[in-house]
């Protein structure tokens, strides 16, 4: 078995996207031309804990949270999948050994980048061997139950790494404005999946949403756990041409939950899928609220220079599938 060692940084994207119009920024590598989404085809998914303390945060307290992140996906109602802690180990994230490691190493070179997750992967069929993350200890962290001022939430952001082991790319359901250092800062998300953090001393991140449950949902998708849920499937076009990389948000107007994905073929091809069935409002937006190389390869070309549109009608989803094909227009700014 021939074996790939690719890493993804909360910051930049370092592995290729999974193709094809669906709903979420899957994960993906090339295999023998192909591009397939990397996934675990065994469970329980067992993982052990770097017994290497942090300066406020034990080994154990380290091995609590990620157990609770853990627990947080598994409970998704979208996905039948499992996890089992393996114990401890004084392995250190990031080596090729093919086995799982979650735990802090000290980072100051990568001064915007709490945690990172590589892959072990298969090359001959995609498949997950191991996977790794890494908390960076040059931050201060916090295992407080309600957070603590001035520290970074430990289990929120293990949270969003562990979306990233199990398959995840970004989401870009989030708002920010550019800040003075020249980063971001957050004004709002609905998704853990989305690439920036909130702020030091917030815990909302413990808690995935409705486009982190479809994601896990697409991953993982089996007649058991989808057959309550329908899509929107359609095309976004600019100027009679189809757009690329465009991001489309799906809010349910009865529950108000947003999915979201993005146009992702030349064609402006797009299936937001996962849907609770109901009436829904279709936006399309440019990919503006971070970078793009946070969520597509760094070499793809985005296209960003367009206004919001609207579907001009509620859109119906019916369960188990999709309805009929909608396109959207969007004017050029």
């Amino acid at each position: 078995m021939t074996r790939k060692r690719l890493a993804l940084l909360a910051v930049a994207l370092a592995v290729v996207l999974a193709p094809g119009a669906e709903a979420y920024l899957k994960l993906g590598t090339s295999v023998n031309g192909d591009v397939l989404g990397i996934r675990w085809t065994t469970f329980p998914v067992r993982y052990f804990i770097f017994d290497g303390d942090d300066d406020r945060v034990s080994a154990d307290e380290l091995r609590a949270a990620v157990a609770r992140a853990f627990t947080t996906w598994t409970e998704s109602p979208s996905a039948r999948i499992s996890t089992t802690f393996g114990g401890f180990t004084t392995a250190e994230p990031f080596d090729d050994d093919q086995v799982s490691v979650i735990g802090f190493q000290a980072r100051p070179e990568m001064e915007r980048t709490l945690g990172a997750a590589t892959f072990e992967i298969d090359t001959s069929n995609g498949q997950l061997v191991a996977a790794d993350i890494f908390f960076n200890s040059t931050f201060d962290w916090s295992v407080a139950p309600s957070g603590e001022s001035g520290r970074f939430d430990l289990e929120s952001v293990a949270v969003h790494e562990i979306g990233h082991l199990l398959g995840l790319g970004h989401s870009a359901l989030g708002e920010t404005e550019l800040n003075s250092s020249g980063g971001r800062t957050i004004l709002g998300k609905r998704a853990v999946m989305f690439p920036i953090a909130y702020p030091r001393g917030s815990i909302e991140d413990r808690t995935i949403e409705a486009d982190d449950i479809a994601g896990l949902g697409e991953v993982y998708a089996s007649s058991a756990t989808t057959r309550g849920f329908g899509a929107i499937r359609g095309r976004v076009t600019l100027g009679g041409e189809g757009l690329f990389g465009a991001h489309v948000v799906a809010l349910n107007i009865q529950t108000g939950a947003l999915v979201a994905g993005f146009s992702l073929t030349d064609r402006g091809d797009f299936v937001i899928s996962g849907l609770e069935p109901g009436l829904y409002v279709v936006r399309v937006e440019p990919l503006d609220d971070a970078d793009a190389d946070s969520f597509f390869d760094e070499d793809t070309d985005v296209e960003i220079d367009f206004r919001p549109g609207y579907f001009p009608r509620l859109v119906g989803v019916p369960p188990g599938g999709a309805g009929e094909a909608i396109v959207i227009t969007v004017a050029a700014k």
